[in-house]
């Protein structure tokens, strides 16, 4: 293992809190919306189990995204997901306050972000993450970067490497395999 990997490694073991934006993470980008004004969104069914496997893991997950939806809140319920924190397009304060309530240091947190407006909050994390099809400056300042673009099953390779960085992520499929 060379030396980025083991500094990878290293990030990825020491997360606890596992911070996720919404449009082009959780989703592929893509705003669908009614003529009333009604929002629709396509959620991966792998994120979600990945979302799943985490908690089963011990991770704790929040959302974090600039947007205000029902459709988010009605997934991250059904999930599990017990922080989320929508409509604030100050990332970088809005993450300051989730630490505080989540009693967790910013180097025990990871955020997956995709866009200009997630930097402020994936530059004062532990882990910072982009999806593969991140806008190019997310990528460049990414510990790390997914194989799968958002919503496209971005959310499950972390989960995954999380917990296989963690040491967690073989019981879990032993579960499934054994059960």
């Amino acid at each position: 293992m060379d030396r980025h990997d083991e500094a990878l490694h290293s990030r990825q073991a020491a997360v606890r809190l596992l911070i996720l934006d919404v449009d082009g993470v959780l989703t592929d980008g893509s705003l669908f919306m009614g003529d009333a004004g009604e929002q629709y969104k396509a959620f991966h069914s792998r994120d979600g189990h990945g979302i799943r496997l985490a908690l089963d893991g011990g991770l704790e997950v929040a959302i974090l995204t600039g947007r205000t939806s029902g459709v988010v809140e009605h997934r991250m319920r059904d999930l599990g997901v017990q922080h989320l924190v929508q409509g604030r397009r100050d990332k970088g304060a809005a993450l300051h306050e989730l630490l505080e309530q989540s009693g967790h240091a910013p180097d025990e947190a990871a955020f997956v972000g995709d866009d200009i407006v997630d930097l402020p909050a994936m530059r004062r994390v532990g882990l910072g993450i982009a999806v593969a099809d991140s806008h190019p400056l997310v990528l460049q300042h990414a510990h790390w970067v997914t194989q799968a673009p958002g919503g496209r099953g971005a959310v499950r390779e972390v989960c995954e490497g999380l917990l296989a960085a963690q040491g967690r992520l073989e019981a879990l499929f032993a579960e499934y395999v054994d059960g």
